[in-house]
């Protein structure tokens, strides 16, 4: 984690550290049934862990380029949009950080989101609809919930976990295109190569979608003890859940590649997110802490 003024989460490093380690040891588990399944040849696995290798390096150099071109936005400069930089440059004086790139997506739909490879080359995004919703300090209040993210390297856990969910996923369309075939057993390679790519990539998706959620919570407790006001954030969120459930499904399509990343997801199945009654309740205890510390 960052040293900033961000409160520091033991349960998040602990679940990052966990995370990474279990994804590791999936990949590991990959490699050796793609081995098993090529019958003991070489040649497929030095394949895998070069694509898995390729897949890494993009994730970690463009992913703050490929989640603003999904979410349809673009870098803005202080002269572009003064009053969101201003609101930026203030939270990271405040909780000590390096300042990021600042984005702006034309969208209706309310929200924010961050990304990056690191707290010193990473980008928060904030879409039209969100603020033409909030008020000042409820845009800060979700501002300073992406900067944690930032802060506590959540973002670079969650691109960097991400990559095994992708070598699974293309395992599993693999078998498509797979040449007919029987291994050493005398089982078809393209059922091996299918059954073993989504085993990987369902474990993959319920490590990160748990971290996903916890980091969600972790993110709130941080912004809410950072700006004194956990109020402020929870009408945000009550602001947000009500437009987002407005929106018509053709503008949650077209945001759907970047939810993973996002400040409010819609939909309990597989979320990424806590529910919102989950998130006002911390919030809501944090107010009564804070309240008794004075």
């Amino acid at each position: 984690m960052a040293r900033t003024r961000f409160t520091k989460d033991a349960g998040l490093s602990a679940r990052m550290g966990l995370t990474m380690f279990l994804n590791g040891l999936i990949y590991v588990v990959l490699i050796a049934a793609i081995w098993w399944i090529l019958g003991g040849s070489t040649g497929g696995v030095v394949i895998a862990v070069l694509l898995s290798v390729g897949i890494f390096w993009f994730q970690w150099y463009f992913s703050d380029k490929v989640a603003i071109k999904a979410m349809g936005a673009r870098v803005v400069s202080p002269q572009q949009a003064p009053e969101l930089h201003s609101l930026v440059d203030r939270l990271c004086q405040q909780a000590d950080m390096p300042k990021p790139q600042v984005a702006f997506a034309d969208t209706r739909v309310p929200n924010a989101f961050a990304t990056g490879r690191s707290p010193e080359h990473s980008v928060i995004a904030v879409t039209r609809g969100l603020l033409d919703e909030l008020e000042p300090k409820e845009v800060e209040a979700v501002l300073a919930h992406e900067l944690s993210h930032v802060a506590h390297r959540d973002v670079t856990v969650m691109t960097v976990a991400g990559v095994t969910g992708i070598v699974a996923s293309l395992m599993m369309r693999s078998f498509l295109f797979a040449r007919g075939g029987r291994n050493n057993n005398g089982v078809p390679i393209q059922l091996l190569l299918m059954l073993v790519g989504v085993v990987v990539y369902a474990l993959s998706f319920l490590l990160i979608r748990v971290l996903s959620r916890y980091r969600e919570l972790a993110a709130d407790r941080a912004a809410a003890l950072l700006t004194g006001s956990p109020s402020t954030l929870a009408s945000a969120l009550v602001k947000i859940s009500g437009q987002t459930q407005k929106m018509p499904q053709q503008d949650l399509r077209q945001t759907a590649g970047a939810s993973h990343l996002a400040f409010f997801n819609v939909g309990s199945l597989f979320s990424t997110h806590p529910s919102l009654e989950k998130r006002l309740a911390q919030l809501d205890k944090i107010s009564n802490q804070l309240s008794t510390e004075l």
